[in-house]
């Protein structure tokens, strides 16, 4: 396993930027090369090992990469989120199924070993169980960015039973970081929060009070993806996405929790377009296929991550690096 050599794509996204680094700690700062397109790369995300610009609507863009790095497993992440794919629906489209049928290619071409793409909540719709929600279910999505991750796991799964690609996906709830500003989700505000709630004590929330959203928090969100990634190939039974959940709370639920360590913040909410796209995604998720199969389990609940947080980013704002 140290001898792999590992591109991610997406790599200055809030996922991106953090996986690198906990993927170069593990196997080598050498070993995993960060490719981004047009977000600035952190200073750490530079010094730490290689970096490419990258655009990963070029194939042959691609393919040069993977054959001047020897690259034999890919983290794809690079993608346009659903706020701004409702802004920019063609370039989400480009973006996320271009990119993915591109890598998709390169890897059956070049003998890439396993690939690593995120899929979304973002794939179930109205019609899907919003409590609960099942691995299987009716997937009718009102976004571009949803119906870009359902056609992306249709995708992973023919490379997969057509090609043999060992490609591995979660369904991701929204992200929470300290590290790392989001870049454009229905989910930002559970980050935005945080920083306008040290930083100025208050905060207009774009949802209502009362929406109940899936969120993981970030260490949770590596260690799915490390976990899936070394599961071994015959446990995989699922080769679309799998759910994955960590916890479920209100936006209301989040600012009560906040309170408790900065008693004078006040929230108030006031709903934009975004409300429509989470009214649209479930409240709670099932995720007993992926507990099942690989083990999955996460560490943090609402309380732990906020107590976590306000730690990390009260220490990072203080040290003026937010």
């Amino acid at each position: 396993m140290s001898k792999e050599k590992i591109l991610v794509t997406g790599a200055t996204g809030q996922i991106g930027s953090e996986l690198t680094l906990k993927l170069r700690k593990k196997y080598g700062n050498d070993n995993v090369v960060a490719a981004g397109h047009k977000r600035k790369p952190s200073e750490k995300l530079l010094e730490s090992g290689p970096f490419v610009y990258l655009d990963v609507t070029d194939k042959e863009a691609i393919e040069k990469v993977v054959k001047e790095y020897e690259i034999d497993t890919i983290y794809h992440l690079a993608a346009v989120l659903s706020a701004i794919g409702e802004e920019k629906p063609q370039l989400a489209w480009h973006v996320n199924i271009n990119g993915l049928y591109n890598v998709l290619e390169v890897t059956r071409e070049h003998g890439v070993q396993r690939v690593f793409w995120p899929s979304s909540i973002a794939v179930f719709g109205p019609e899907a169980p919003r409590v609960n929600t099942p691995q299987n279910t009716v997937l009718i999505p009102r976004t571009v960015y949803g119906v870009t991750k359902v056609a992306g796991e249709l995708l992973c799964n023919y490379y997969f039973t057509k090609f043999g690609v060992d490609v591995r996906s979660v369904r991701y709830p929204g992200i929470i970081s300290s590290e790392t500003l989001p870049g454009g989700g229905t989910t930002d505000y559970a980050v935005e929060i945080f920083y306008e709630a040290i930083k100025h004590r208050r905060y207009v929330c774009f949802v209502r009070e009362d929406t109940v959203l899936p969120m993981m928090y970030m260490p949770d969100c590596l260690k799915a993806a490390l976990d899936l990634m070394e599961a071994d190939a015959d446990k995989i039974t699922c080769r679309t996405s799998y759910n994955v959940s960590a916890m479920s709370f209100s936006a209301g639920e989040l600012v009560a929790e906040i309170k408790k360590y900065i008693p004078g913040f006040t929230c108030e909410f006031k709903p934009d377009f975004r409300q429509k796209i989470a009214d649209s995604w479930p409240m709670s998720i099932d995720d007993s296929a992926a507990r099942r199969d690989w083990g999955w389990k996460p560490a943090y609940d609402l309380a732990a991550m906020t107590r976590d947080m306000i730690e990390k980013l009260t220490r990072k704002l203080a040290e003026g690096n937010a």
